[in-house]
């Protein structure tokens, strides 16, 4: 049996996108429903997997210790929802860097396929970025948008944008549109 994993993008997706960065877990808000997507997830058998840009790092504003702590709450909030995640990975690169793993790059999705021994061709990747949507693209996932974030709108309806099908306002949506297609 093929084993089951969705990718998911973190800020704007999971958690509201401060427009900055996250440094700090209490300045980690799950949107609301996204932590029960997340375990929806879960509950029916899928490998969670997120791929995040985190320029902040190699920009001095924050550790990648800081960074783990920010996902050790992440973590924590959605198992008391029943949830899990199975692998995080970030591209800690700021953009002028010319990195192999910021997405559009697909240096993450290797790097989750590797770790997860599970192919991602034709898995969900779910964004709220034209980033996401063409990492996702180009590695040959199913993008997902979602209009949440403040970023998705702006995308949606763009050349690069997935097919109407394809976008939804929140991750709950989204979710219940992977399950009901399982």
């Amino acid at each position: 049996m093929e084993e089951k994993i969705v990718i998911l993008d973190r800020d704007g997706v999971i958690n509201v996108d401060l427009m900055t960065y996250v440094t700090r877990p209490e300045e980690f808000e799950a949107i609301g429903g996204s932590l029960e997507a997340i375990s929806k997830l879960s509950r029916s058998g899928y490998k969670i997997a997120i791929a995040t840009n985190q320029a902040c790092i190699e920009k001095g504003i924050i550790s990648e210790d800081e960074l783990q702590r920010v996902h050790d709450h992440m973590i924590d909030l959605l198992s008391e929802t029943g949830g899990k995640v199975d692998i995080i990975v970030f591209c800690p690169h700021a953009p002028e860097s010319k990195c192999k793993c910021r997405k559009p790059e697909v240096g993450l999705l290797e790097e989750i396929e590797r770790r997860s021994n599970i192919s991602l061709k034709g898995k969900f990747f779910i964004g709220d970025k034209e980033s996401d949507v063409l990492a996702g693209k180009n590695f040959g996932c199913i993008p997902l948008l979602i209009k949440t974030g403040g970023y998705g709108e702006k995308v949606y309806g763009t050349e690069n944008s997935p097919p109407p099908e394809n976008c939804f306002n929140d991750l709950r949506e989204a979710v219940n549109f992977i399950l009901q297609n399982e």
